[in-house]
C-alpha cells in the first residue's frame, strides 16, 4: 500500500503538471493564430485601400507629343500645361501626334506614370 501511495503522490502531481502545459499551450496557439488572422485582414485593408487611391488617380490626359529638350513631353494646348512622360518608348509612336494619355500624375514632379496612350 505504501508503494502505491508513493507512486501516486510522484504521478499525480506530473500529471497535473503535463495536462496544464497542454492547456496553455492550446491557448498561445490559439491567440497566435487570431493575431495572425487580424494582421492578415489588415495587410489586406491596406492593399485595397492602395488599389483603390491608385483607381481613383488615374485620369486621361489629352493633348500632342512634342519633343522638349530630349525628352518626349504632353503638351496639353487648352490648359497650357505640359506633363512629362515616365515611358518615352511608348511616346515615340506618336510624336507631333494629338493623343490620349492614361495614367497617374505625380503632382511633385509633374511626370505622368503611363499605362496607355492612344490615338485621339
Amino acid at each position: 500500500m505504501k508503494k502505491i501511495e508513493a507512486v501516486l503522490r510522484i504521478a499525480l502531481p506530473a500529471a497535473l503538471v503535463i495536462a496544464v502545459f497542454c492547456y496553455v499551450g492550446q491557448t498561445v496557439t490559439a491567440q497566435n493564430s487570431a493575431s495572425s488572422n487580424a494582421v492578415s485582414a489588415q495587410q489586406q485593408q491596406a492593399q485595397q485601400a492602395d488599389e483603390q487611391k491608385t483607381a481613383s488617380e488615374t485620369k486621361i490626359f489629352t493633348g500632342k507629343i512634342v519633343k522638349s529638350g530630349n525628352a518626349l513631353v504632353l503638351s496639353d494646348a487648352e490648359s497650357k500645361t505640359t506633363y512629362k512622360l515616365d515611358d518615352q518608348q511608348k511616346a515615340k509612336e506618336f510624336v507631333n501626334k494629338d493623343v490620349k494619355v492614361i495614367g497617374v500624375l505625380d503632382d511633385s514632379t509633374g511626370m505622368i506614370r503611363v499605362s496607355s496612350i492612344e490615338p485621339a
